[in-house]
């Protein structure tokens, strides 16, 4: 029982460290797990950009001008001149075709426009999810780009030159403006595109995090398309030679439901377009939480979930997680304000099945890497601030993809913990199951040795040379606790003289019973008293217990007076050369401490000792 005891003792010093780690939010180690399988895709358009010049009509423009006068003389406008040209300028925008034409010489530019959004690994070989609206534009999309982006030089110049030929009147912002529009709808809807050059590219992070100037932008190819939103706005891209990619798993709609906290991950374009972030720092995914409101159906019977996580313009097929790290849906539209601005209030997400339907289509089998495997069972034991455990696997994930974004640091992170003494990695279970077997060993000595120290007290109550003999037939001798003793047996035994006389066969002389309690009579022989031959004397009996002087003597089996006489101590038998009782107990009691002591340091074993 002792040896179970102190068995347990050393179980239960085992440090249990992972329940003992403050908490670690669970944003935080699902950013960590799904970041480097989140990348930031780029669609580009090239080509040459061609306008015709713009004319007044001057028809049409005459009879604006003579509205614009009935409309002062009926008070519904002011008579200053801006007045008036803010008047022009707001009905040529509502039918600009009507008021201008196309005239050559045709203007011409070199132009690139595109934009940005969010894709995510599915496999280790590089198949990526992302939105379909990411990788197309449809031609008045195209247009409508090309306008905005590449002809604000052409736009900005053909609203001064209308304004300044509008004699006396000068521009504020506002009508600077309300020009620009009217030339901003003519020229995109005269606008041509020759030499039209479509890419698709990934955006891989380097080892460390971020994306500098120096990064290649990895050429991506169309595998699969849906319908934009508010269709199946699914796209599946495939980048070639890859191996070991990190991935994120795919899990059910069924995962989430109303209620339960939802989690974006992907590229803001109000941070990645900023100018006051560095190109490093602002191309690391964001992560943005809400709560999951509802699930809606298009008019074209799609479903999308409806949810308040806050997502913006770049976040467009980004990755949509539960709370145990499983893609339930992906990121595609948000709401609109009047000004064109992006809602944070109101996010859409295509359902996880959605997705899941359509790489069926294709026969795509998303799967775990090995890379990844490895690097979220690093990162388990890295939260658990077990930083010796997790610190090979880091460099393993290191090895299986080189070009791992974040590895390099979680790898300097835990030799930093580990040199500053942070490190709460738990023995390995040999080292316990050791540490136990060398307290059985050591408990299982002890007791060996206290049943060694008592089986040799037993042999010492007896004198050396004698042995029992046949026991005394006509009757139990008295003595403590209904025990019998042995006669002593040698040459001539019988006829030894005892007190002048010589006692018959049958008769066996006996030692004295030692002191210490009243006789009691049983019927069969002599047994050997305890060991060490006195007893220690009863409290309050004021009689010293008696020890004979030279050889032991030897009696005749008589009644004993003291057994006549309750409560009075009897002599005890002194063998010659043998300590007394109580001789052994001290070495007994600090071998009990020993054991104590022993498994009270095994309790208080420290974790890391």
């Amino acid at each position: 029982m002792a040896a179970l005891a102190a068995v347990a003792v050393v179980v239960t010093a085992a440090p249990a460290s992972a329940d003992t780690a403050d908490e670690v939010p669970v944003g935080t180690k699902l950013a960590a797990r799904t970041h480097p399988a989140v990348q930031l895709t780029s669609l580009t358009y090239s080509g040459e950009v061609v306008v015709p010049t713009s004319q007044v009509r001057q028809g049409p423009f005459q009879q604006l001008v003579n509205d614009a006068t009935q409309a002062v003389i009926a008070g519904k406008i002011p008579s200053d001149e801006r007045s008036i040209a803010k008047f022009l300028f707001q009905r040529m925008a509502a039918d600009v075709d009507r008021y201008l034409e196309p005239v050559t010489p045709e203007r011409t530019a070199k132009a690139q426009v595109g934009g940005m959004c969010t894709g995510w690994w599915v496999t280790p070989d590089g198949y990526m999810v992302t939105g379909a609206h990411c990788v197309e534009l449809n031609d008045d999309e195209l247009s409508q780009t090309f306008a905005q982006q590449a002809l604000q030089k052409f736009n900005k110049q053909d609203a001064k030159e209308i304004i300044n030929g509008l004699q006396g009147i000068e521009a504020d912002k506002e009508l600077l403006e309300l020009a620009q529009q009217v030339y901003v709808t003519f020229n995109t809807n005269h606008l041509q595109i020759r030499g039209l050059q479509k890419s698709l590219s990934v955006l891989q992070s380097l080892p460390g995090g971020g994306v500098d100037k120096t990064a290649k932008e990895v050429p991506a190819e169309l595998v699969s398309v849906g319908e934009s939103y508010p269709g199946k706005d699914f796209a599946l891209l495939k980048v070639n030679g890859q191996q070991n990619l990190p991935t994120v798993p795919l899990g059910d709609d069924v995962d989430v439901q109303t209620g339960n906290t939802l989690y974006i991950s992907g590229f803001p374009g109000l941070v990645t377009n900023t100018p006051w972030f560095s190109v490093e720092s602002k191309l690391d995914p964001a992560l943005t939480e809400g709560p999951y409101n509802a699930k809606r159906t298009t008019q074209e019977g799609v479903p999308y979930i409806q949810t308040q996580a806050p997502s913006y313009h770049g976040n467009s097929g980004g990755p949509v997680f539960s709370r145990a790290g499983k893609v339930v849906g992906m990121l595609i539209a948000g709401t609109v304000s009047e000004n064109g601005e992006a809602s944070e209030n109101e996010s859409f997400v295509l359902p996880v099945s959605v997705i899941k339907e359509k790489l069926n289509e294709k026969n795509i089998k998303p799967s775990a890497s090995m890379t990844t495997t490895k690097y979220n069972e690093a990162l388990d034991d890295f939260f658990l601030r077990h930083y010796k455990d997790a610190l090979p696997k880091f460099r393993e994930v290191q090895a299986l993809f080189p070009s791992h974004p974040y590895v390099a640091k979680y790898i300097t992170d835990s030799q930093q913990a580990i040199s500053s003494g942070k490190d709460e990695t738990p023995q390995p279970m040999w080292v316990w199951i050791a540490i136990g077997a060398g307290a059985l060993v050591v408990i299982g000595g002890g007791l060996l040795l206290l049943l060694v120290l008592r089986r040799r007290g037993k042999a010492s109550a007896s004198p050396q040379g004698q042995a029992s003999a046949p026991s005394y037939g006509g009757g139990p001798f008295p003595g403590p606790n209904g025990a019998s003793y042995p006669a002593q047996v040698g040459a001539g035994y019988g006829q030894q003289p005892v007190n002048g006389q010589v006692l018959p066969q049958g008769w066996q002389p006996q030692s004295l019973p030692p002191a210490g309690g009243d006789a009691q009579r049983s019927g069969g022989g002599y047994e050997p008293p305890r060991p060490g031959g006195y007893d220690p004397q009863r409290p309050g009996e004021g009689v010293e217990p008696q020890r004979p002087d030279g050889a032991t003597q030897y009696v005749r089996p008589a009644p004993s007076p003291y057994a006549q006489q309750p409560g009075r101590p009897q002599p005890s038998q002194a063998v010659p050369g043998q300590a007394p009782a109580g001789s052994d107990a001290p070495q007994v009691a600090d071998l009990e401490r020993e054991i104590a002591e022993l498994r009270r340091q095994l309790q208080h074993r420290q974790p890391d000792a």
